[in-house]
């Protein structure tokens, strides 16, 4: 029987995977369903067993136990002392990752691995600690509870009512090399509570009240061994891709971002989901035009709903335009999703004219996919209605007033109207014109709506008898006041809807422009310097922030360039601690500084430029704190991509004019060896014909004939 033939692709991508999985170090979970199972313990004894093995064990960060059993474990293993880190007056103990890479074991034991660093630290998160041990090629045995897998946060919570703040990714519970799951019965884990082995008397007292009752236990240990078979199951569907090649998937699963404080469990959810059907995780978010009048903490969580979708494999993708139901359903018909998951408030419509929710409007437009609706029970409200107050307090001043001038002249061309007989058509003619001019004026939309009723009330109290009241005398008014209202209202909502329309579309047209003019502009340059500034100058263009540029030589970074955007804050951009966060990503090749969980303290976000694993250069962006919108990244990072080939073509014909130069003198001296053996070429055959007729009829010249001989 004939074998299938591989896809040489996947054996491409498996080289690949084996020759990093040899240059970095193995990753050994000691996985639990909940403290005081025992996984510290168990990873003690590893360590132990390790050591008898003649590994280098060190134990990097132990967390401190009142568990005998598991201190005298440490007895034996050599520890690295910890990080004193105060912190709003409290002294902290922490992992020193600078002390376990100058030590640098082959094993090192890390706990807690979902532990949140202080604000000081390298890394946010321990686990980032922990994967750049790996990445130097240290091996680490780690522990953590099935609470703080990050997509089973919300289904640990619906169990508990306690909501975890400590999650690691899926990602790095699912790349681990060993997975080892400690498990107890939960009655004897509630044993071991009530006789003080997992927490001091006081603290198991509260923990047997809110967390360590037999029913959860029972449920979050389901979870655990449910969590490790799927983990089991995803090694085995991989290792059979790559030995076979004949397993596919259909199913796309798509998650909707939004920056509701509910739209992590709807995440949450699409991760789970794609994790069970072996499908495809999207995330996408629709840019609207109200986007950048959302408030601080709208964008500080929606980037943190990009950040989680990331760390849970989902491919982030951003559509822009104002139909966001629409919006959605041609990005699901062009991608081919199968699955949509969405969030529902709970709010309800509460009459037959109420306008469509958004889960309305999607479920008619793509009647033939799957959408999983996931209800907001808990903040739905509360944040619609913070969403609209926050609309009304944003409406300027300026808008107001703007509006009220608008009104003030229709009104006075309407009186002028009057005066000379006109009908009434042609003064609501004239309010229709006014909403619209205050729709195109104003940058809120409230104020054509308000401008809408004022203009019905004002255009009754003035022009309709009785004069000066809000009174009138024919009943056929009503229809003449609903249809004016309605059309002002029609007219004003779609002017202002082509107004943001328009300026989205300037703003993606000028940060379109700026990519392809980059792309012209870094051909025609023939030096790194030349390359270095007119990139800086298409990112001061796209971002108008302050920019720093590093270049390397292959080995370091060489001295900063400062580039200033104009009206900027002169900021010290390039002291010590933002160059030592410049080299740590140039050595790492990876994002950190501003607005990351790596080395956040700094002033700048800082970019490997880079072409694959070479590393060209360092970028840094002065962006204050404030994250970079999607589509900004994005061409940011189509910039760097398109200096760091810049880079590298100048790199290569510096290297083939070196050899070239090297070629031409090579043929050169070639050359001359040719030459000068064909001069030497005579003399030479007459001196060793005469030495061979010298040494054969040596002794049979005379003297003379000798001497002639010699010379």
């Amino acid at each position: 029987m004939e074998l299938p033939r591989q896809d040489p692709d996947q054996l491409l991508r498996a080289i690949r995977n084996d020759a990093s999985t040899k240059k970095s170090g193995k990753l050994k979970i000691f996985f639990g369903y909940a403290a005081g199972v025992g996984k510290t313990y168990a990873m003690l004894q590893a360590a132990h067993q390790a050591k008898e093995r003649g590994i280098d064990v060190v134990a990097g960060y132990i967390e401190p136990h009142a568990r005998p059993q598991t201190t005298a474990l440490l007895d034996g293993l050599e520890q690295l002392p910890v990080k004193q880190v105060a912190y709003e007056g409290m002294p902290l103990r922490e992992f020193d990752i600078d002390a376990a890479l100058k030590r640098n074991p082959q094993l090192i034991l890390v706990d807690e691995l979902a532990h949140t660093n202080a604000e000081s630290s390298r890394h946010t998160k321990r686990y980032q600690d922990v994967q750049e041990l790996l990445n130097t090629g240290i091996d680490v045995y780690t522990t953590v509870n099935v609470q703080h897998i990050e997509s089973l946060n919300d289904t640990v919570a619906s169990i508990t009512g306690i909501l975890v703040r400590e999650r690691i990714p899926d990602s790095t519970f699912d790349q681990a090399d060993q997975v080892e799951l400690v498990d107890i019965e939960p009655a004897e884990l509630l044993e071991r509570l009530a006789s003080g082995n997992v927490y001091r008397e006081d603290q198991a007292q509260q923990a047997t009240v809110h967390f360590f009752t037999l029913e959860n236990l029972t449920a979050l240990r389901e979870i655990a061994l449910r969590r490790c078979a799927d983990r089991v199951n995803l090694l085995t569907e991989s290792a059979r891709v790559q030995s076979r090649g004949d397993y596919h998937t259909d199913e796309r699963i798509l998650a909707c971002l939004s920056s509701s404080p509910s739209n992590a469990k709807i995440i949450r959810t699409a991760a789970r989901m794609a994790r069970a059907f072996r499908g495809t995780f999207t995330a996408l978010y629709v840019e609207t035009p109200n986007t950048a009048a959302m408030s601080d903490d709208d964008k500080k969580r929606l980037q943190d709903n990009k950040r989680l979708a990331q760390q849970l494999g989902a491919a982030i993708e951003t559509s822009y335009g104002d139909d966001v139901p629409y919006q959605i359903a041609e990005f699901a018909r062009l991608s081919g999703i199968s699955k949509i998951v969405i969030g529902r408030s709970t709010i309800a419509r509460k009459n037959i004219f109420s306008k469509s929710t958004l889960t309305e409007r999607l479920i008619s437009s793509v009647p033939n996919l799957d959408i999983h609706v996931i209800p907001d029970a808990s903040t739905g409200t509360s944040y619609q209605e913070k969403k609209r107050k926050a609309q009304v307090d944003a409406m300027p001043l300026r808008d107001v007033l703007k509006s009220i001038v608008v009104l003030l002249v229709a009104t006075l061309i309407g009186c002028g109207f009057d005066a000379l007989g006109f009908t009434e058509s042609n003064i609501i003619a004239v309010y229709i014109l006014g909403v619209l001019v205050t729709a195109v004026i104003t940058t809120n939309r409230l104020c054509g709506i308000l401008t809408s009723v004022v203009s019905v009330l004002v255009f009754n109290f003035f022009f309709t008898t009785p004069r000066l009241t809000f009174h009138f005398d024919d009943p056929n008014y009503i229809v003449t006041f609903t249809i004016m209202f309605i059309v002002t209202l029609l007219s004003g909502s779609l002017a202002t809807r082509l107004k943001e329309n328009a300026k989205q579309s300037a703003h993606t047209a000028y940060r379109t422009k700026i990519l392809f003019e980059t792309n012209q502009l870094l051909q025609k340059e023939q030096d790194e310097n030349a390359v270095i500034t007119a990139t800086a100058g298409q990112l001061m263009k796209l971002l108008k922030k302050d920019i720093v540029v590093y270049l390397s030589d292959g080995k370091e970074l060489a001295a900063p360039n400062v580039f200033r955007a104009v009206n900027s804050i002169q900021e010290d951009l390039i002291s010590e601690n933002e160059k030592a966060v410049a080299d740590w990503v140039f050595r790492n090749n990876k994002h950190a500084g501003a607005t990351t969980d790596t080395l956040s303290s700094a002033k700048c976000l800082y970019l490997a430029i880079r072409v694959n694993q070479h590393v060209y250069g360092v970028a840094g962006i002065a962006v204050n704190g404030i994250p970079l919108d999607s589509f900004e990244n994005s061409v940011l990072l189509s910039i760097l991509g398109e200096c760091a080939l810049a880079l590298e073509n100048i790199k290569n014909a510096k290297e083939k004019e070196e050899a070239a130069v090297l070629a031409q003198n090579e043929q050169l001296r070639a050359n001359l060896l040719r030459a000068i053996s064909h001069d030497l070429r005579t003399p030479l055959t007459a001196i060793s014909g005469s030495a061979g007729n010298l040494l054969a009829n040596y002794k049979k010249m005379d003297d003379a004939l000798r001497e002639q001989t010699f010379t």
